[in-house]
């Protein structure tokens, strides 16, 4: 079938087009411009724009969630630890009343390292659709022989990027956890650089930033909270070409601040169900000493040093004592969070869409262009100058099908 989006104001992930018409036919966006061709389903999108579907850079999912996200125009989740790995996800891939996902499989820490912290010891997740298969890889390392062999494996299983947890524990309340060291460290990053493999950190504070990007890592999938950053940890940031994933909304929420203000909007509570509000008004509350404002500093000064920011959440299951993000919800939050830290609109917007398909390689969305995924969100008013509007949803296409109430 064949759709046409006229008089849409375009945002191309990028770039501000203007009102443009915007076919798909089938899965795919095939033409910009022009008038709508004979016989195609017309969506007069006046008074909307239209953007990429768009990305969370840092989740813990399942299939509800994956549900839930694309009722927001999120289209695409990047899993930094869970079992969403590639033999796993065949049928998600293919059900476009979800969004897509791509996963680490499980990160390398040591035994008894994080995120071991964060659960009761009764904690069990519930139901939400997790893919059946084989147990997936749970790399414990303590030794970068351990590290190294563990490599191969979480590649043979099905891992999109290779995650490494540097964390002694401090932010979370539990400091002494058992952390890589660097030896470890170096020897996993590059055992998996040698597969061709992305590889990720997960570092909350300067210091642990410092060891992964010592190692060579390819991004953070976290900013450091402990203290205000300094010339000397942007510029290696900066140097080493690694992207930032700064989960500010996360952040936050390690100091205790809730959703309560994203729950008071109309326009969320009514897509979460009263499990997520209950949630989203809660918060981790692990790290009450921290200050947001070092935190929005250290994103404006990454910004500026040229290091690529990507919209992420760390959004993961509806618990309270995970509390402050909910799947898709929060995507809309850290936009808001990146704009409040200085970056425009656009520049935030483009975190969120065209950076994070880059970055992660995925060429076929992230951006309006002839023959990539129709992956869109519609919105009504202009998020390229009120970043608030993203979340007047209108209507959202995966794959070119559009998702029905």
């Amino acid at each position: 079938m064949t759709t046409a989006i006229v008089n849409a104001r375009v945002f191309d992930g990028e770039r501000v087009l203007g009102e443009q018409t915007v076919v798909i036919d089938g899965q795919v966006i095939t033409r910009i411009g022009g008038d709508a061709p004979e016989g195609a389903e017309v969506v007069d999108a006046r008074g909307a724009t239209l953007l990429p579907g768009l990305f969370d850079a840092h989740v813990h999912t399942d299939e509800a969630s994956l549900a839930l996200a694309l009722r927001f125009g999120v289209t695409t989740e990047l899993e930094m630890q869970g079992t969403s790995t590639k033999p796993r996800r065949g049928h998600i891939s293919e059900n476009d009343a979800m969004a897509d996902v791509r996963s680490a499989g499980f990160g390398i820490t040591p035994p008894g390292g994080h995120p071991s912290e964060l659960f009761p010891k009764d904690f069990r997740p519930g139901g939400g659709g997790r893919p059946a298969g084989d147990p997936p890889v749970m790399p414990f390392s303590t030794t970068p022989q351990e590290a190294v062999a563990f490599i191969p494996k979480l590649v043979a299983s099905g891992s999109d990027y290779i995650k490494f947890m540097v964390d002694d524990g401090s932010i979370e309340g539990c400091p002494g956890l058992p952390m890589l060291d660097q030896a470890t460290l170096d020897a996993g990053v590059a055992e998996a650089h040698r597969h061709g493999m992305l590889t990720v950190a997960h570092a909350l504070t300067v210091d642990a930033t410092r060891m992964s990007i010592e190692s060579g890592i390819g991004g953070l999938v976290h900013l450091f909270m402990d203290r205000p950053h300094d010339a000397e940890i942007i510029d290696l940031i900066a140097e080493s070409g690694a992207f930032v994933v700064p989960c500010v909304v996360l952040n936050a929420s390690m100091m205790g601040v809730t959703g309560d203000a994203l729950a008071d909007d109309e326009r969320v509570s009514s897509r979460l169900d009263e499990a997520w509000m209950t949630t989203l008004r809660s918060s981790f509350g692990h790290y009450p000493e921290g200050k947001l404002e070092h935190v929005l500093n250290s994103v404006r000064a990454l910004h500026d040093a040229g290091v690529d920011i990507l919209v992420g959440t760390d959004a993961s299951v509806p618990m309270p004592f995970l509390g402050g993000l909910a799947h898709g919800a929060s995507v809309h939050h850290e936009l808001h969070y990146l704009v409040q830290a200085g970056l425009t609109p656009v520049e935030a917007l483009t975190a969120a869409t065209a950076t994070p398909a880059r970055r992660f390689g995925l060429d076929d969305r992230g951006r309006i262009a002839e023959g990539l995924r129709a992956d869109l969100v519609l919105v009504d008013g202009d998020p390229t100058t009120t970043i608030s509007d993203t979340l007047n949803t209108r209507a959202v296409w995966r794959r070119g099908t559009r998702l029905t109430a």
